[in-house]
């Protein structure tokens, strides 16, 4: 009986590997941007906050909170990146759990995408409703919010909404027949034959 070979895979999972592969590059790429904008945000803001009404602890308070934000996105990207390059490899092999394991991530990330637009959207176009006592704090924020690079925020909508697409394509490209097939296909047996008796001459 003859295996599919493993190298013959299907032109749909070869895409999808790519494309994850793609996704693994702007994950990292996004990681190492986000703390080079972090630090000329911060400088930029605490020069702009020094006209506002805000204590200087209100201010490396607001500091504090960019920089975890920030960081802590950083984090997540670069193990997003690093999660994405293994699933790449991984359904490079045919094994027949990496379709399961990619739809699963694929879905957590689409959510993860919607609710990163539906932050940023909100960010720049609903106004957070400030109390009289919290003048300080919207001052802060409508200053932080100048601080960012004009491009910044446009760059995270559209990976964002890259994000989302790239993993609706890979969802649909790994659920094609042709990968469907291929992944099903049967394994050979890793266990050597056993040998045959002696038979005396």
């Amino acid at each position: 009986m003859s295996y599919p070979d493993p190298a013959r895979r299907p032109a749909v999972v070869t895409a999808a590997a790519a494309l994850l592969a793609l996704m693994a590059v702007a994950a990292v790429m996004y990681a190492v941007a986000s703390l080079f904008v972090l630090a000329g945000t911060v400088n930029v803001f605490r020069s702009a906050a020094a006209g506002t009404a805000a204590s200087p602890d209100e201010v490396d308070a607001m500091v504090l909170l960019v920089s975890i934000w920030m960081v802590g996105g950083a984090v997540v990207s670069l193990l997003a990146g690093v999660l994405l390059a293994v699933l790449a490899g991984v359904v490079r092999t045919g094994r027949s759990g990496a379709r399961v394991a990619i739809w699963v991530v694929a879905g957590l990330g689409v959510l993860a995408g919607c609710c990163g637009l539906t932050v940023l959207g909100g960010m720049r176009a609903l106004p957070l409703p400030v109390a009289e006592e919290d003048r300080s704090a919207a001052e802060l924020f409508a200053r932080l919010s100048e601080a960012y690079p004009d491009w910044w925020i446009p760059l995270g909508v559209g990976l964002s909404v890259g994000q989302v697409l790239g993993y609706l394509v890979v969802a649909v490209l790994l659920a094609s027949p042709p990968a469907s097939n291929w992944f099903r296909r049967p394994t050979p047996s890793t266990h050597a034959p056993y040998p045959p008796p002696y038979a005396p001459r």
